[in-house]
Formats: C-alpha cells, sequence, structure tokens
C-alpha cells in the first residue's frame, strides 16, 4: 500500500482528522452545559444540548475512523528520543484515544439510563434502547462530566509537549502534524 506522506510528516488525511477532531472535542467541551439533569434537559436548553451531543456523536465517529486509518498509515519516524519520552508519549496518547470513546459512550449511556433520548442535527431523535436505571444514569454523566474535564487537561498536556518538542528540543514532532508550508 502506497502512503501520501514522508518518513517524517504524517499525510494530509491523518492531519485532517488529528485537527478536526480537536476542534470538535474543545467546541463540544464549549458547547457543555453541566450541572443537574433538571438544567441540562431543560426546554429553553434544547438547541445548546443538541449541539453538544451533535458534537459528541462526530466525535465518537471521528475517532472510529482515526483508529483505522491509523491502522492503514505509518506514525513518522521522529528520530531518537530518551526512553521516557518514548513512553510517556504512548501513554498520553493511548489515554487519549481512550478518553475519546470514553467521554462520548458514558454520555450516550448515561442520558438513555436517565431515560433521555439522544437528540442530534444529523439523526433526530436516538431513543434509549433499554429501560431506565436512572441511578446507573446519574453515575456514568457524573463520569462523563470529569472525563470531559480530563481530555481537556490530557488534550492540553499533550500540546505543551509538542510546543516543548518544537521550541525547546527544535526536532520535527510538531512540525510531522502541521501541513507544508507551501
Amino acid at each position: 500500500m502506497a502512503h501520501i506522506r514522508s518518513s517524517e510528516r504524517y499525510g494530509g488525511i491523518a492531519q485532517a482528522l488529528h485537527w478536526l477532531t480537536a476542534i470538535l472535542v474543545l467546541a463540544a467541551f464549549i458547547a457543555a452545559e453541566g450541572g443537574p439533569e433538571s438544567r441540562v434537559y431543560s426546554p429553553e436548553r434544547d438547541g445548546q444540548r443538541i449541539l453538544h451531543e451533535s458534537l459528541g456523536l462526530a466525535v465518537l465517529a471521528l475517532v472510529a475512523v482515526r483508529i483505522v486509518w491509523r491502522r492503514l498509515d505509518r506514525v513518522p519516524d521522529h528520530g531518537p528520543m530518551p526512553r521516557w519520552m518514548t513512553l510517556s508519549s504512548a501513554l498520553t496518547h493511548g489515554l487519549l484515544y481512550l478518553l475519546l470513546f470514553a467521554v462520548p459512550l458514558t454520555a450516550i449511556f448515561g442520558a438513555w439510563w436517565q431515560g433521555h433520548a439522544l437528540n442530534t442535527y444529523l439523526f433526530a431523535e436516538i431513543p434509549a434502547p433499554f429501560a431506565p436505571f436512572h441511578d446507573l444514569g446519574d453515575a456514568l454523566t457524573e463520569i462523563h462530566e470529569t472525563l470531559g474535564d480530563v481530555i481537556i487537561w490530557l488534550a492540553g498536556l499533550h500540546a505543551a509537549a509538542a510546543l516543548f518538542h518544537h521550541f525547546i528540543l527544535r526536532d520535527k514532532v510538531l512540525v510531522a502534524m502541521l501541513p507544508r508550508r507551501k
């Protein structure tokens, strides 16, 4: 299979998937209302909740595409790094991928177990496929809110590490994920 990126850079598809994921996660975080169930599901907040749920489902779909693409594409060679950097990079990426699944899934199942349908711009209403179990739904919703904060902090750490590589170590780690300059 031909790869469309050099050994030092990610290809355009991998870059687009990465940056689109980052934008969607940040937008979903900003659009999140949070708070008690009565507030989140109040009619006057429907627009914001539907936006948040739509963005969350888009993140879930996009991360599935990213996983498939990552299996097909190669990761650029960043050159030799200390073992702790290699391990921390692998751990951070693994946690980010785990959270990219866990955050939307805890929201989906939390809403369904609370007895709420999902409402999105694309699919309209997606009803719960099972009977409500409100206590479990509440617990999952709290986990969702916590994981939403965690993914933002971890993404910030990921971005700080990329900037550290670029400005302090002066290597090609950040440049590998940026579009080429013409």
